[in-house]
């Protein structure tokens, strides 16, 4: 990068991928020769529906040097320590299973849960269910929050719930004081250099912003990634079948959960996620299976307001990613590079994942393209192996209650890797071993693959002679650990107001 003359990246789009992008940008690149505008068109409508992250936006944060106590109450924001999932598996007997976020403590614990996951593959009856092993689900069966007293010494990883319009409107004015030009216009048309690169946007208004660089966060529309310079989209529709949502809040309950919950329905699935103010509801589904009334029925019914005159949103998806992330000048971050549905929220991790490598990359390449193809090929990969995970929790479903289930059940669309992992597990084999094998653990880990699988009862029948030995959890005494550790931590409520003192 040449030191007498400014390299300009133009954002365009807000909300939170956009602000998110320009926080991090300014934040990193403080020190150098780097403008960064953002455009915005004043009609875009961002419904705050009520978002989960996992815990990277903790680390983004820490990244930006902004406190919890700074932001969390403008939000709205509660923490978030576990995603509960109700009704996947009924046949398996299992009511609910959780997800929790990882804790320092757990490698006490992890052991006996993963051991034990392969003991009762080989048929003996032992306790598998994650929350027995895991602090952050027992924190959140107990309603408690994340944050430790000073005699604690073990760091616990969380995440938050909280409302998307208002973290993208509080991240404007962080990147702003970062150095961050703002500009509200209507985008006319989009100009190209000879070569395909894009040299600048035309405004309804008569302007011209010129740039060296362009971020697309202009969401499903994708008008400089797929529109300008053609960029196809990869559908993940044949695995993944939702394609619609509908949306209402709730008001929120004395007693404010530190988890999110994601309840089966008939052709979909249900979030229930706890923000100061109230809950956010939202039912994800397949246009192919129920339509929009029928959505809508179904979900008021389920959130107790079939009666309600409270108008709902609905909402449409396109699932997949774009061929290419960084094509030529342009950069496409959220929902113009692609979305997975929000099932294990991660929606914002993989948009700050992605600035992130590409901040790496850029810095790497000397702001040139140099490191074009390897960073497309590594975020495409984080997409895949998401989207394995997600596959996985429509796959392994046990209900019979409907066409869309059975046809999840029933889909053979896998992709390598998500075969590898399944084949692992009901051989009976070392998933840990195989995750490593196939270096995926960035992406999700054994831990969470055995929460999964051990959350869906995806085990044999038990063996007709039981030895009375082999259950670590009793063993080892893991309940007596656990439950000792969660003495630590007050209530969700109170973590809630010591930050916002």
């Amino acid at each position: 990068m040449s030191n007498d003359k400014a390299f300009d990246i133009v954002i365009v789009g807000g909300g939170t991928a956009g602000w998110m992008t320009a926080t991090l940008m300014a934040k990193k690149w403080q020190h150098l020769p780097v403008r960064i505008t953002l455009v915005e068109s004043p009609d875009v409508n961002i419904i705050g529906v009520g978002e989960g992250s996992t815990p990277t936006l903790k680390r983004f944060f820490e990244i930006i040097g902004v406190a919890e106590s700074e932001w969390m109450a403008k939000c709205n924001a509660t923490y978030k320590v576990n995603i509960r999932f109700a009704d996947w598996s009924p046949a398996s007997g299992i009511d609910s299973y959780c997800h929790p976020f990882p804790a320092q403590v757990d490698s006490f614990s992890s052991r006996a849960f993963l051991v034990n996951g392969r003991t009762r593959r080989l048929g003996l009856d032992v306790e598998t269910q994650p929350e027995k092993f895991l602090l952050n689900g027992l924190l959140a069966e107990q309603g408690k929050g994340p944050l430790t007293p000073d005699n604690f010494p073990f760091k616990i990883e969380y995440g938050y719930h909280f409302d998307s319009s208002l973290l993208g409107q509080y991240l404007r004015s962080v990147a702003e004081s970062l150095g961050v030009r703002y500009q509200q216009c209507h985008i006319d048309q989009v100009q190209q250099q000879p070569n395909g690169n894009i040299s600048r946007l035309c405004t309804k208004q008569g302007e011209t912003i010129d740039g060296d660089f362009f971020v697309d966060c202009t969401g499903f529309a994708s008008l400089l990634m797929q529109k300008t310079l053609g960029v196809k989209f990869k559908s993940f529709k044949d695995n993944l079948f939702n394609d619609s949502a509908v949306v209402m809040p709730t008001p929120i309950t004395e007693q404010i959960p530190s988890e999110t919950l994601s309840t089966a329905l008939s052709a979909g699935w249900c979030w229930k996620i706890p923000l100061t103010n109230r809950f956010g509801n939202g039912y994800v589904f397949s246009s192919d299976f129920i339509n929009q009334d029928q959505a809508e029925t179904e979900f008021r019914r389920h959130i107790g307001m079939l009666d309600s005159e409270q108008e709902c949103h609905h909402l449409k998806m396109r699932v997949g990613q774009v061929e290419k992330h960084w094509h030529k000048n342009v950069l496409a971050i959220g929902l113009s590079q692609g979305f997975i549905e929000p099932l294990e929220a991660t929606a914002l991790h993989l948009v700050q994942i992605a600035v992130e490598m590409f901040i790496i990359d850029m810095e790497k390449g000397q702001f040139t393209n140099q490191q074009q193809d390897s960073y497309n090929q590594k975020v495409s990969e984080r997409f895949e192996r998401v989207r394995d995970y997600i596959v996985a929790h429509y796959k392994l479903n046990t209900r019979n209650d409907s066409d869309y289930w059975r046809a999840n059940r029933d889909n053979n669309h896998l992709s390598d890797s998500l075969l590898g992992v399944l084949k692992t597990w009901y051989n009976r084999e070392d998933l840990a071993a195989e995750i490593e094998r196939q270096n995926i653990s960035p992406h999700f880990d054994s831990m969470s693959w055995n929460c999964l699988l051990a959350g869906y009862g995806a085990f044999p029948k038990l063996a007709p002679n039981q030895p009375g030995q082999g259950d670590l959890y009793h063993e080892k005494n893991i309940q007596s650990f656990v439950q000792g550790c969660a003495l630590n931590f007050q209530s969700h409520q109170h973590n809630l107001k010591s930050i916002s003192k």
